[in-house]
């Protein structure tokens, strides 16, 4: 029977399998039935009185969730958690007295978020390794090859391809290093209980604080944290969350800087991205190589980048202990921000790997606008023959504006020939004058600082990044 209900872009056409997989209901329940096991193992440890064959129950049916169970337990009750608990039980039948003893819902729900939340963020820091690996290799090939900068999209100095995709690997660069702080410093959740106060498990112990702080520490470790957080609500902080699209957000405008770029570049005929043998750039004209992956970036990314408001917005709005206008949100927000920037990075890695330099026409471009970048070192060879330096500006100046008037209306730039024959440079030999037209003359230490940024600064971040990362893996771009 065929589904004809709507079905999110995200999985169908952008996210990888592996993001996918992650914030998939199978994933989501097989952490829910983990966490029930480590309750139970520390609960057990802890001298609860849980038999062997209850833990070992559990144990055996970690990965066999019935979802179709657990969906009519859930019509009945109207209650997830609850769902899944009875739907547990029916498999792990020596277990079913002892499963979420002492817990409230958050206790799945949200450690398991945070079990997500740090597998997706190490997923897309790998994403993040292989896209600079990509442009790493792009920068030291293109490192040499002047062209124009800009400023105000206005041609300005000189600097290099190399240097330029220093600037996008700079942007990715620091999301590596705010994806490596979260990583780093995120926190458990643990058992606290329906306010956060921990009552039920102290009740379950008798009253030992310290068996209940123990619980708390024995259930992190089993799950991977080395911490929890010291005190919470029934959930924990939404703060997290914020903090966590704040490093999405920061990729996805890192990835639309690069997109746009490459958006004009390819419109100036420098830069091209990939193009398929048998792709078609447009439905209606054929000859068309529309940049159209760079603008997919930039769309997505913008999606993303507006989900970070919603983050701020839910953590600004949790009512003292606890709201459950998080809930809905939640189950949007963070899934769609994260296989959108997935999608993003695997699109710009892509588009990194066969990024196509125009080196003729960047070389043409360059030489259209020498002889204005020329003019300053023009007119210190006109000074240093013994001219006088206000009069020479002064016939720079009268003659640069009517070649740049001639130039826009598709004349070449002949200010050369101009400053050649003018009487106010006629003692700076004419060859002195050509040679000023140099482009590496003034690419400044764009060379050097290409090197020094792929040297220096990148081995060490990229290697910190990697002993956090997941394997990305390849994904397959849709075109």
């Amino acid at each position: 029977m065929t589904d004809d209900r709507y079905r999110s872009p995200l999985g169908t056409r952008y996210a990888s399998a592996a993001m996918q997989v992650l914030w998939g209901d199978r994933h989501r329940v097989s952490l829910w039935r983990r966490l029930w096991l480590a309750l139970a193992e520390s609960e057990r440890e802890l001298g609860l009185a849980i038999p062997d064959e209850a833990i070992a129950a559990l144990r055996a049916h970690l990965d066999d969730a019935d979802l179709d169970v657990a969906a009519k337990y859930e019509r009945r009750f109207r209650h997830d958690v609850m769902a899944h608990v009875h739907a547990f039980g029916d498999q792990a039948v020596a277990a079913r007295p002892f499963i979420h003893l002492g817990a409230t819902s958050a206790f799945v729900t949200d450690n398991a978020d945070l079990v997500v939340i740090r597998e997706g963020l190490r997923l897309v820091l790998g994403r993040l390794v292989a896209l600079l690996g990509e442009l790493d290799m792009f920068a030291n090939r293109c490192a040499t090859i002047p062209c124009l900068a800009y400023t105000h999209f206005q041609p300005a100095q000189l600097t290099t391809v190399g240097k330029r995709a220093t600037l996008w690997m700079q942007d990715f660069a620091l999301d590596v290093e705010e994806a490596c702080h979260r990583l780093e410093t995120l926190r458990f959740h643990g058992c606290k209980g329906t306010t956060g106060t921990q009552a039920s498990f102290l009740e379950l112990f008798d009253g030992d604080h310290e068996k209940v702080r123990e619980l708390d520490r024995r259930i992190a470790r089993r799950m991977g944290f080395p911490e929890t957080f010291a005190v919470s609500g029934q959930t924990y902080p939404r703060k997290v969350d914020s903090q966590v699209l704040d490093v999405l957000s920061g990729v996805a405008q890192s990835a639309a800087k690069m997109g746009s770029d490459l958006r004009l570049l390819q419109h100036e005929g420098e830069l091209l991205e990939p193009f398929e043998s048998e792709q078609i750039g447009s439905s209606a004209m054929a000859y068309k190589r529309n940049p159209m992956r760079a603008e997919r970036i930039c769309s997505l990314a913008r999606f993303v980048i507006s989900l970070q408001a919603n983050g701020a917005h839910t953590a600004a709005n949790q009512w003292l202990e606890r709201t459950l206008d998080d809930s809905a949100n939640r189950r949007l927000t963070l899934p769609e921000a994260f296989l959108a920037t997935d999608a993003i990075l695997v699109l710009a890695t892509n588009v990194a790997a066969g990024l196509e330099v125009r080196e003729a026409v960047v070389r043409k471009h360059v030489d259209d606008q020498m002889p204005f970048m020329a003019t300053e070192r023009w007119l210190m060879l006109g000074v240093g023959q013994g001219g006088d330096r206000q009069e020479l500006h002064e016939v720079i100046r009268k003659h640069s504006l009517a070649v740049a008037e001639a130039v826009s209306g598709g004349a070449p730039n002949d200010l050369l020939d101009r400053l050649g024959k003018d009487r106010a440079f006629a003692r700076v030999p004419a060859a002195s004058l050509q040679a000023e037209l140099e482009p590496h003359r003034y690419t400044g230490r764009s060379v050097q600082q290409v090197e020094e940024f792929t040297r220096d600064y990148l081995p060490p971040l990229l290697a910190r990044a990697r002993a956090l990362a997941a394997d990305a893996g390849s994904a397959e771009v849709r075109v």
